[in-house]
């Protein structure tokens, strides 16, 4: 048996039955086709290997079980993948070929993206569901897990994620999910922020879901099929007409990098702008003074050292010298999650900025 501190889930695909399928009151019977247990050790590679870090060993078991009504339709697909860790390194096979594989979304911007903030309790909430690892509640086990507190539930990530796409492609209707495929590289604590980006590709919708205050990408190489889509325009609540003011700050500071790489790459820090309109996100901008570039959209590669959220007229006022920065966060309008020192780094480049 797989031990509950040690346990975490990898990856879950869940695909529903086709339209009209159902026509009883319930469930019949569930079959499981397919089990399977591999073992990891450091630096293990392929798909069921998420979890392996460097020496540590660790055991991977996948359970696929399809769920049919009393007349023998099938309603229901699912495959789990769970690591055990600390409890592999017995041999046998690494990968498993019943897995059903991630896929990587485009290497292009997000066409949608929505932000949303967890609650302080929302492991507590979610617990209601049925799933009581005592991972996510109580604090004891959260520290024999290596964890600083309980950690939420990945699939409480995965369905603020779902509702996210639903909410953008689907138009509210869950009778338009299909499938859903994920994995969880890394765990959310209650109260963090979550961040879904989503590219729109036919039928499919490829995302993936970060902690705004940590820059960690927590569902990735993640899609969910659609029956069908909602025409999409935008990602926020500005108008197609409207135009950011933001935008021509970041034009002119992209240009500045530009013209000063060696100064601007001593900072040595990735930021993260979210600019909003009516409390909603509206757009996103990475400064990478790693690299010396800026760019539309959330980070690339790597994680954010630090995000930075700002009112579009606020941004605009912060760099034209009429709202100062300090005076900006002590009031709530600058909000700032990770690295405070490398913001001060950045607020000398900032200046610089605003007096051109």
């Amino acid at each position: 048996m797989l031990r509950h501190i040690s346990s975490l889930h990898g990856q879950v695909k869940v695909r529903g039955a086709d339209k009209g399928a159902v026509d009883g009151p319930g469930c019949g019977s569930m079959e499981g086709p397919g089990w399977e247990l591999a073992s990891t050790g450091g630096g293990a590679s392929g798909s069921l290997a998420l979890a392996a870090a460097g020496s540590i060993q660790t055991a991977a078991s996948s359970l696929t079980v399809d769920t049919f009504d009393e007349n023998g339709n099938r309603v229901a697909y699912n495959q789990v993948t769970t690591f055990a860790i600390g409890m592999g390194g017995f041999g046998g096979k690494r990968t498993s070929d019943k897995a059903v594989d991630i896929a990587n979304p485009p290497a292009r911007a997000p066409d949608a993206t929505v932000t949303e903030k967890t609650s302080l309790n929302q492991a507590a909430v979610y617990r209601l569901s049925g799933d009581w690892n005592p991972l996510h509640i109580d604090q004891d086990m959260a520290t024999l897990g290596g964890y600083r507190r309980p950690i939420l539930h990945g699939l409480c990530t995965l369905g603020f994620s779902a509702r996210h796409i639903l909410q953008r492609f689907a138009n509210n209707d869950p009778s338009k999910f299909k499938a859903i495929k994920a994995r969880f590289p890394k765990p959310v604590l209650p109260g963090q922020t979550l961040q879904t980006n989503m590219w729109h590709e036919g039928s499919r919708i490829h995302f993936e879901t970060k902690v705004l205050e940590s820059g960690y990408t927590v569902i990735g190489g993640a899609y969910v099929d659609l029956t069908e889509t909602v025409p999409f325009l935008r990602t926020n609540n500005v108008s197609a007409t409207e135009t950011l003011k933001s935008e021509a700050v970041f034009d002119a500071l992209k240009k500045r990098i530009e013209a000063n790489l060696e100064k601007v790459k001593k900072i040595n820090g990735v930021f993260q702008y979210n600019i909003t309109v009516g409390g909603n996100t509206a757009g996103s901008w990475t400064i990478d003074l790693k690299k010396g570039v800026l760019y539309k959209g959330p980070v690339k590669e790597g994680k954010v050292d630090c995000t930075l959220t700002m009112s579009d007229p606020d941004f605009v006022d912060l760099f034209a010298g009429k709202l100062n920065p300090q005076m900006a966060f002590m009031q709530g309008k600058l909000k700032v999650a990770g690295n405070l020192m490398l913001v001060q780094k950045l607020s000398g480049l900032m200046k610089e900025q605003s007096k051109l």
